[in-house]
């Protein structure tokens, strides 16, 4: 086993357990962060006088867009799957799960843009996995 068979081995180990490295880190913390957030901002939300919620719930409302807007950076930092680091392809496809908080609030473009970003990583898996299977022409 060469020195690069064994750092691809390290990295899939590294990235399929805990928090991984590089890009897959950077997604699973966004998802960490970005998704159970919701409690904090729903218990905010109680305590601030009604004037100020729905200023609290349109910052969160960003957050949740500036997460998906994050998915699509790193998507388009490696958009063929050859190229991306074992599992990312994965933890892309969780950014669906910014479903759930948007679908509390009711924020509908959240509600719309994380299944569909789910959909769309979950599709160009499969495109790209026919395309490779037909070969070059």
């Amino acid at each position: 086993m060469d020195l690069y068979s064994a750092q691809r081995i390290a990295e899939a180990e590294a990235a399929r357990t805990g928090l991984g490295t590089g890009p897959n880190r950077r997604l699973r913390l966004t998802l960490l962060i970005g998704m159970p957030l919701f409690l904090p901002v729903l218990g905010i939300m109680i305590l601030v006088p009604k004037s100020l919620m729905h200023e609290v719930l349109y910052v969160y409302e960003a957050g949740i867009v500036a997460c998906l807007l994050h998915y699509a950076w790193v998507f388009t930092k490696y958009p063929r799957r050859a190229s991306r680091p074992p599992y990312l392809t994965r933890d892309l496809a969780m950014g669906g799960g910014f479903f759930l908080p948007a679908m509390f609030f009711g924020f509908w473009p959240g509600m719309i843009a994380a299944p569909a970003w789910a959909l769309f990583v979950g599709v160009a898996y499969a495109v790209e996995g026919m395309r490779e299977r037909s070969g070059p022409r």
